[in-house]
């Protein structure tokens, strides 16, 4: 057998196989130099045994005939002088490189490995022999006897591994026996049509396509190998070409680990993850006839997995994210960070209107911002239906398994997909108060529940890890003015007279400050989970102007409302008094004393009213005590008309006849 020789130092063999005169011309070591010598030793070693054909000795295929003698069974001084020198190669078909040998190697069966440590162990026994002086056809009998195989299965390995460095015979006595699948015949085209008919997504059995190809192939006149054979091919088809062709990208993006991410990166309340989830309970929603599946938007904390805030409506929208973002910034603070799908509900302009990768709904360069934009919380979006990027999806799905089917519901539940519903389903509706109850006390469960796994958590409670991180993080508060923001605003209402009350939902909200809008339109801001709370009202330019209490309703012979109503008038007229005082106004004979005196008008002379005197039609008829001096006048008249015709200033006459 041949000894470690570093493959780089080695030539490849030429021949396996040689003739007692060619043996004699190597000049090997123990090996005779003539061609009847080693004639002579193939006898004495019985290398010519017929039992061995094949394995030691083989008929000379050409002119003259004779024996040809594989190199294995020389003494192992000769292989050592042989192999110093040369290699002997392998065939061209199955011929690698030594590092695709062992690569091939790793890829079979334990049992495939096993075997061939098998095999290498009994040659090296084998060679342990030889080496000690025993003769290598003694040697070889006598590993095959003590294993109980045969001796020439002994030679087929040793010839399998003869090309190759001790080191690297391990992957050469694999049998590389590929079967039937890389030799069957096939026609290209039946392949490429059995190939396009089983990887369609309607996923059709292979049975019903083999035998459409059968026929296909008898009106073509292809080549087609066995059943089982088409078989194996197709399923040695690339595993992500399979399941994309066949399942889908969604099916082909599973066989991608999911990732794992670190939420304990956060502090309690800095980010947020939100959704909606339906509920499988059939509830009766007041003034709705039919009953409804309510929906929940919930925030929860990325940092612990606690459920800070939900709220619950007939359907998923815009004011129901609002009003639970609400809850969240009353309850805790505000968050620094909050992951969100990209939903209508979520992505609208009242809620994230100006994050700058905001890509729903068309944006316009004077849109308002948003909620969480004039708050400071920066908007990452998801994909929907995302538990990696989402936790809180897991919560929902504890919610639908465990919550859903609470005792309470019994009846109620709907089952989780149209063809998985109880034997019960439709006996029962839910009022809406007991279903927000158990919800209610369902998620405090759930955030107290201890024995959490999650790396944050470590066996404790939702609850707890929040609260000691909660404690020692700075947290943003907002303000009051902040506060409102979240609150549902309506259209204009008007401030009725005579007392200025707003009515709104059925009921009727006052505060003293709507006096000032008796008659006006005004906006009103309120909870719709809470319209029994005060209103906050707002003038129609956005000035806030107060909060207006919710008036309850009494009942028609309510004493005791009824006396409390009229303290409360006498209250009001008391405190406007007690204003009045603070006024420091006049009493009514103080203002009357201090009235304004008018003074008596002047003596006024008779006044002197001056005319001018004109020709023609329009002069002045003169008075009965100017006669005596009628030729004056007739001389001044002659002068004026004169001054007239001149362009001259007119002259006037004073009443009492002199000049003026």
């Amino acid at each position: 057998m041949p000894l470690d020789v570093a493959p780089s130092s080695i030539t490849p063999l030429r021949q396996e196989w040689f003739t007692a005169a060619e043996l004699a011309a190597l000049g090997l070591q123990g090996i005779p130099t003539t061609k009847r010598g080693v004639n002579m030793m193939a006898d004495a070693k019985g290398w010519s045994a017929p039992e061995r054909e094949g394995g030691c000795w083989r008929m000379r295929q050409g002119q003259g005939g004779g024996l040809e003698y594989h190199y294995s069974v020389l003494p192992a001084a000769a292989q050592a002088k042989l192999t110093h020198t040369m290699v002997v190669r392998a065939p061209e078909a199955t011929r690698m490189s030594v590092a695709e040998s062992w690569a091939w190697f790793d890829r079979q069966t334990e049992t495939k490995k096993r075997k061939a440590r098998e095999k290498l162990e009994a040659l090296d026994q084998v060679d342990a022999l030889v080496l000690g002086g025993v003769d290598r056809t003694d040697a070889v009998r006598h590993v095959a006897q003590s294993r109980g195989i045969s001796w020439r299965v002994i030679y087929d390995w040793s010839k399998a591994c003869a090309h190759a460095a001790r080191a690297d015979r391990l992957p050469c006595l694999v049998p590389r026996n590929a079967g039937d699948v890389a030799t069957a015949e096939m026609s290209p085209d039946a392949w490429t049509y059995i190939k396009s008919e089983w990887l369609r997504q309607s996923q059709p059995s292979f049975q019903a396509c083999w035998r459409r190809l059968v026929m296909k192939a008898e009106a073509e006149g292809w080549t087609i190998p066995h059943e089982r054979t088409v078989r194996r091919r197709l399923q040695a088809l690339p595993a992500g070409v399979k399941t994309l062709l066949r399942k889908g990208a969604d099916a082909l993006r599973e066989m991608i680990p999911d990732q794992e991410r670190d939420r304990a990166v956060f502090h309690a309340l800095e980010a947020v993850n939100a959704d909606g989830h339906t509920w499988d309970v059939r509830v009766q929603w007041p003034g709705i006839e039919k009953p409804v599946r309510p929906v929940m938007v919930a925030f929860q904390d990325l940092y612990s997995g606690k459920i800070l805030a939900w709220r619950l409506d007939t359907t998923l929208s815009w004011h129901a994210v609002r009003v639970a973002f609400g809850d969240l910034i009353e309850g805790f603070g505000i968050p620094s960070h909050c992951w969100l799908d990209n939903g209508r509900e979520f992505a609208n302009k009242r809620m994230t209107g100006g994050q700058a990768n905001r890509y729903r709904f068309k944006v316009q360069a004077d849109d308002p911002d948003g909620l969480m934009t004039t708050l400071g919380v920066k908007v990452h979006w998801t994909k929907p239906y995302s538990g990696q990027s989402k936790p809180i999806e897991r919560a929902f799905r504890d919610f639908a398994q465990d919550l859903a089917k609470h005792p309470a519901f019994e009846g109620a539940y709907t089952g989780n997909s149209p063809t998985n519903k109880p034997s019960n389903y439709g006996s029962r509706v839910v009022p809406l108060d007991v279903f927000r109850q158990v919800v209610e006390e369902g998620v405090r469960e759930h955030n107290a529940r201890l024995g959490r796994r999650s790396v944050v958590c470590a066996g404790r409670s939702f609850d707890q890890v929040f609260a000691e991180s909660y404690a020692a993080s700075g947290i943003r508060q907002g303000t009051a003015e902040q506060r409102r923001m979240w609150l549902l605003s309506s259209e204009p209402v008007k401030a009725r007279a005579p007392d200025g009350a707003i009515h709104l939902y059925g009921n009727r909200y006052w505060g003293e400050f709507l006096h000032g809008c008796i008659g006006q339109k005004v906006v009103a801001r309120f909870d719709p989970d809470a319209l029994h709370e005060p209103m906050h009202v707002y003038a129609l330019d956005g000035r806030y102007l107060g909060a207006a209490a919710a008036e309850s309703r009494a009942g028609f012979a309510d004493v005791e409302a009824a006396a409390t109503q009229e303290r409360r008038r006498k209250d009001f007229v008391r405190k406007n008094r007690a204003k009045v005082e603070a006024e420091g106004l006049l009493s009514l004979t103080e203002l009357a004393k201090a009235a304004p005196r008018v003074p008596k008008p002047p003596v006024m002379e008779p006044p002197r009213l001056v005319r001018p005197l004109f020709a023609g039609n329009t002069a002045l008829k003169a008075a009965p005590a100017a006669a005596a001096r009628k030729g004056e006048a007739e001389d001044l008249q002659e002068e004026m008309l004169r001054g007239i015709a001149h362009a001259r200033p007119l002259r006037l006459i004073s009443g009492s006849g002199g000049d003026a």
